[in-house]
């Protein structure tokens, strides 16, 4: 299927499932949500996946709005759906991914590293440390080429370095992201929105292959 892009009816969907999180509801909107939600966002995933799919261990995810009746969540559906590239591993938090998703504020897109272990991050700071400057020359080129600064979640007491260039990366705990958030607005729909997202995952690619290097399944 190729990608035709998003319409206006998603959002309507979207702030729909969000307003009137049941089943009596759903049922009545299912139509509209594989047409203009499901079924494009699968065709947007398949497009954007092309470029990785000759890389070894790439996956393609493409969420669904059902919820896993598991995690006892009081709501059956979930309010966003997205994409996501990544590595076939047992918990995608663990690991980085380039996604795209639809939230009834808009979208966002871009690199995210959402829970990584402890000692992930050990294991962070121990490469980053011994290769320093391949390292800053990454984030530097990454925020230059996406004009997005590569933030994360902090540590309160950061871990002590002698690199002061380093310092800074040595807070990281998690929520490692370089992400573009897009209102509501005539840009996310129509076939347009598909190479402005193909770019960015572009220009993040070179950081989403070193973090998988550093953070093996």
């Amino acid at each position: 299927m190729t990608f035709t892009g998003f319409t206006p009816e998603a959002i309507d969907f979207l702030w729909g499932i969000r307003m009137n999180n049941n089943r009596e509801w759903f049922g009545e909107h299912k139509q509209q949500y594989t047409d203009a939600l499901y079924e494009p966002m699968k065709a947007l995933g398949a497009s954007l996946f092309e470029p990785f799919s000759q890389t070894p261990g790439n996956i393609l995810k493409v969420s669904r709005i059902y919820r896993d009746a598991r995690l006892h969540h009081p709501d059956p559906y979930k309010e966003s759906l997205w994409a996501c590239i990544r590595h076939d591993v047992q918990w995608w938090g663990e690991h980085p991914c380039l996604f795209f998703e639809i939230r009834p504020e808009g979208v966002r897109y871009g690199l995210g590293l959402h829970a990584p272990k402890a000692s992930a991050m050990e294991d962070f700071r121990k490469a980053i440390a011994a290769r320093p400057q391949p390292f800053l020359e990454l984030i530097r080129d990454t925020e230059a080429a996406t004009g997005i600064p590569v933030s994360a979640q902090l540590y309160k007491r950061p871990k002590p370095t002698d690199n002061p260039a380093l310092a800074p990366y040595y807070a990281w705990k998690g929520n490692i992201l370089c992400v573009r958030q897009d209102p509501v607005g005539p840009e996310i729909f129509g076939p347009e929105l598909l190479p402005r997202v193909q770019e960015l995952l572009g220009q993040l690619t070179p950081m989403y292959e070193t973090l998988n290097r550093i953070f093996p399944e």
